[in-house]
């Protein structure tokens, strides 16, 4: 079948191949092209199953439609939760996303974004690891519009989207405070990427607010490449029969499930021997005997605020955004009164 061109159309409707390309285009207002015209060259397009050139269009508009998204491991429930939320209103905006995964690695992180440059995305969403600012700093000079969403840098002046890190981990301290625990673990990965010192900041000061014993041991980090070695002997020392924790609080969902498969193996009991809350909610928990308290992150919200910074960035809109929002709460059975 003869693939239908703009030609085709105007002789159609009996009107010159620009005034075709105007009503098509969106330019029909800007242009005076008569209502009774343009309803007739849009009948007719549909009539004769007319389909555009994106490739030529994206040349003639300078714009691919497409977004670049960079997410740190796309095993992270995080990551797999906003990436449908951003496939989802980039879709309604009619934009394609491309991604990849860095697994926190920052190399990959720079050839990810370069690679995504250069197949001309119009901006880029990204989530960045340790040792990006590089990165993000040349990306900037470059002019490239992006958007940082879940993780950001203080000290660079950058559009973000993102957790109210320190807000969330003062309140889920605070409700282990409120509800009787007094010797209070909060287990974290072993980071200077400023969202997780952010829980580290909230969590001291709610046990200091609510005048509860603060020490060293009890503030564990845990390295992630050593993940269930480190939380093993973790595990241990907090749950030391002559001087337990009471409750434990854990900065990542990967880190809970973690813990969870370490309280099994040693045989502690879920709340009984010690209460646990985490910071965010995993599908693993179904799996868990016991219904497990958690921190839920508006990914939808955050995703959406994300693509509409960044289109709106791509549309050269004078935008500086730095967006935070706040996670709800969770009630489980993984929390007792104490």
């Amino acid at each position: 079948m003869k693939k239908v061109v703009l030609k085709d159309i105007a002789q159609h409707v009996g009107v010159s191949t620009a005034l075709v390309s105007y009503v098509l285009n969106g330019q029909a207002v800007e242009k005076q092209v008569s209502k009774e015209n343009a309803e007739k060259i849009r009948l007719a397009a549909i009539e004769l199953n007319y389909q555009p050139n994106q490739v030529a269009k994206s040349l003639r508009m300078q714009k691919t439609h497409t977004i670049g998204l960079v997410v740190a491991d796309i095993n992270y429930r995080f990551s797999t939760g906003i990436t449908r939320a951003i496939e989802a209103e980039a879709k309604r905006l009619k934009y394609t996303v491309i991604f990849g995964s860095t697994n926190e690695d920052a190399d990959k992180f720079v050839e990810l974004t370069n690679v995504l440059v250069n197949r001309q995305v119009d901006g880029l969403i990204l989530v960045p690891g340790e040792q990006s600012q590089e990165q993000i700093l040349m990306l900037q000079r470059s002019g490239i519009p992006f958007v940082l969403i879940d993780r950001y840098f203080p000290e660079i002046d950058a559009n973000y989207v993102a957790l109210a890190n320190y807000k969330a981990a003062y309140d889920a301290t605070t409700y282990l405070a409120r509800t009787g625990h007094k010797k209070i673990s909060f287990i974290n990965l072993e980071t200077n990427l400023f969202h997780l010192q952010e829980r580290n900041r909230g969590y001291l000061d709610a046990l200091k607010d609510n005048h509860l014993e603060q020490r060293p041991e009890w503030l564990q980090k845990v390295r992630g490449k050593f993940l269930n070695e480190d939380m093993e002997g973790v595990i241990k020392s907090i749950t030391n029969p002559s001087d337990s924790c009471d409750a434990v609080f854990l900065a990542t969902d990967t880190l809970s499930i973690a813990a969870l498969k370490r309280f099994n193996t040693l045989g502690v009991k879920i709340p009984e021997d010690i209460s646990l809350l985490s910071f965010d909610e995993a599908d693993a928990f179904d799996l868990f005997y016991c219904p497990v308290t958690h921190g839920r992150q508006p990914l939808e919200e955050m995703g959406n605020a994300a693509v509409n910074t960044l289109v709106g960035l791509i549309d050269k809109k004078k935008i500086h955004k730095q967006l935070s929002f706040n996670s709800t709460f969770v009630a489980g059975k993984s929390c007792r009164e104490r």
